[in-house]
């Protein structure tokens, strides 16, 4: 059994199939190519959940270091295995291993079942067989087509191999707190929500001072539950939670059909935008990475990213609208920081997530959405209580001035940065380059 991105024991259709076949070993690949380009957070997150794996297996959990093309083979060898059975990968660099490893098994075989969506990417289609490019219609046919229901965990007789050591914990920032991992875990925090949150997550999903949302993306990132688990528990009341699963599923089938759209610009007539350059660009990128652009909503979403390894959704479209429409920096740009700090740092959700922001994605209307950050902040934490928490600077100023700290009758708090830019100045010639950029389009 290669374990992937589905580090459980329960309803993991794969290692069911494995188990049909008799002993199993339980094989976790350390991939440079996927370890090179995660942050320190979800490092740890990864190894956590392994520690948690090797214990459900007694400790007969086996890490290789390598690429899988090359340690698969080994590992067979060494056990006299005749089929690897895993889980579907459905991300670019995923098919391109998964063919490489196929191929270097030589006559074993590679069998895939099951993958981490409740509907694999490619099954939900339009009429004409192409796919969905718009969330809204994709999701009635997803909810519609529907899901298998969730098994138990089959009964294992777990085979042993010589094993490298799961690496330590990397150096992590000092304050930041990574979540416990594992099955376990995952099924308890998914649990605890249900009872204490879930009932208001429609009408509070939005705020960023309540700490409504579940969380739970971390647990969904390395598989220590499945979203069928999720879905299975949700009743007719929790519709918006379903579609926030969907979001992710339906991110993962625009990637399926478009592996390009990871890194490079979904609709590739918006890249010749104009973007600020050289030591502009620089600094106004560094300014928004630290948390210090004079906006208190985005300086305290920024910072949040830094303390935690993560940033409330609502949050995250703030500063990535900021980022490219105030600041003119490319949305590659912010994809490439969040998936550098992000706990839950997902291809698929992450690259698409940006480009809806950035208005290159797959939306009907998209570039005129440009978020004002001084009003989202005043709607989504009306008394300031999120922007208190991690912009202690600002934490002594009332509510009617906490997101326009400049307004404040004493001036704005020494030591905190004036606005890096005009909002309203920059959301102009935001528009008046897109407006150019269509006319050019019609010739």
């Amino acid at each position: 059994m290669w374990f992937r991105r589905d580090l459980r024991l329960s309803d993991n259709p794969a290692l069911s199939r494995a188990a049909e076949d008799g002993q199993v070993l339980g094989l976790f690949v350390l991939d440079p190519a996927l370890l090179r380009p995660s942050g320190a957070v979800r490092l740890a997150a990864l190894y956590r959940t392994l520690r948690a794996l090797d214990d459900q297996l007694g400790g007969a959990l086996v890490i290789r270091s390598g690429q899988p093309s090359q340690v698969l083979p080994e590992v067979c060898d060494e056990i006299g295995a005749e089929t690897v059975h895993c889980a579907h990968d459905y991300g670019p660099y995923g098919a391109e291993r998964d063919a490489a490893v196929a191929q270097a098994l030589g006559e074993r075989s590679l069998e895939h079942t099951g993958s981490a969506y409740a509907v694999e990417p490619g099954v939900i289609t339009k009429a004409d067989r192409t796919p969905y490019q718009v969330y809204s219609p994709f999701y009635r046919a997803w909810r519609d087509h529907g899901w298998a229901e969730p098994h138990p965990a089959p009964t294992v007789q777990w085979l042993s191999a010589p094993s490298e050591q799961i690496p330590p914990d990397p150096a992590l920032p000092a304050g930041l707190a990574v979540p416990d991992f594992g099955e376990a875990a995952a099924h308890r925090a998914w649990q605890r929500y249900r009872r204490t949150a879930l009932s208001g997550y429609g009408a509070e999903r939005n705020r960023p001072d309540l700490n409504s949302t579940s969380r739970m993306s971390p647990h969904l990132k390395w598989g220590t539950i499945h979203p069928r688990t999720l879905l299975a528990e949700l009743g007719a009341r929790d519709e918006t939670y379903r579609k926030e699963l969907a979001w992710r599923e339906f991110y993962a089938d625009v990637l399926h059909h478009r592996p390009d759209s990871a890194r490079a610009y979904y609709h590739p007539q918006l890249e010749r935008l104009q973007y600020a350059q050289g030591s502009l660009a620089t600094e106004r990128f560094e300014a928004w990475a630290k948390g210090e652009t004079g906006y208190p909503i985005i300086d305290a979403g920024m910072r949040q990213l830094l303390a935690e390894g993560w940033m409330h959704n609502r949050v995250r479209m703030i500063v990535a609208s900021f980022l490219v429409k105030d600041l003119h920096l490319e949305w590659t740009v912010g994809a490439r920081h969040f998936m550098q700090h992000l706990i839950d740092g997902d291809l698929a959700s992450n690259s698409h997530g940006w480009q809806w922001v950035a208005g290159t994605g797959t939306d009907a209307a998209p570039y005129f959405r440009i978020f004002n950050p001084t009003l989202q902040g005043k709607k989504f934490d009306p008394e300031g209580d999120y922007v208190r928490r991690f912009v202690p600077e600002l934490s002594h100023l009332p509510a009617k001035v906490i997101h326009e700290p400049w307004a404040d009758p004493n001036g704005a708090p020494a030591g905190y940065p004036a606005p890096i830019v005009d909002h309203a100045a920059e959301r102009d010639a935001t528009m008046a380059d897109y407006t150019s950029l269509r006319e050019q389009a019609r010739g």
